[in-house]
């Protein structure tokens, strides 16, 4: 996506990306009373943010196809293709790092999120070299807390399975705070501990 821009840090990349994900139509829609409107127009918008080899960090094509389950889960979904093609670069030069998508209802990270990021990992570096430092790839969930086409970045939620920390970043008056939520601990491919709580998918 050659009109994102491209950033010295992921921090500022992320930054970027969020305001421009929860801009789209629909994508936050927490001030929307009516539950079944909300429902019924609520989309999900996903995109890499990727590094690359001119030592820069990129976010690939926005997209919003939905994996094809929503009429039987009632989820809105987004289906992240597994590789990007930016004629730019050599395609074995990109480095994966971020899976990023927005919530339009504003929640944590789902169980079906962090099964995905973990999948990509199967297939994708867990950790990449960048001029900076290591990163980890990571799942990352943007939010806002208003609704409408005025909706603002007010924070995301990320998953790492390196570490399997789940953490909270929110943004007030253009700065960043972290909050650490836990540590994941898989019991099975359908539950997982957090803070000694278990959640199951239904």
């Amino acid at each position: 996506m050659e009109d994102f821009g491209r950033f010295d840090s992921f921090m500022d990349a992320l930054d970027k990306a969020c305001d421009l994900v929860l801009s789209k139509p629909h994508a936050s829609v927490v001030g929307i009373q009516d539950p079944e409107l909300a429902q019924r127009v609520a989309d999900e918008y996903c995109a890499w943010l990727y590094y690359a080899s001119d030592e820069k960090y990129h976010m690939s094509m926005l997209t919003n196809q939905s994996d094809g389950d929503e009429a039987l889960t009632r989820k809105k979904t987004c289906r992240l293709p597994a590789s990007v093609d930016d004629p730019r670069f050599p395609a074995w030069s990109i480095k994966y790092v971020f899976a990023l998508h927005n919530h339009p209802f504003g929640g944590p990270l789902s169980l079906s999120d962090l099964k995905r990021i973990i999948a990509f990992a199967n297939t994708h570096e867990w950790v990449v070299d960048t001029k900076d430092g290591k990163v980890p790839l990571a799942m990352v969930a943007f939010f806002s807390n208003s609704g409408g086409e005025g909706a603002r970045c007010d924070g995301f939620y990320q998953y790492t399975p390196e570490t399997r920390e789940l953490v909270k970043f929110t943004q007030t008056q253009g700065e960043w705070f972290r909050e650490d939520i836990g540590r994941v601990t898989w019991v099975d491919e359908k539950s997982y501990k957090l803070n000694e709580k278990l959640y199951r998918s239904r």
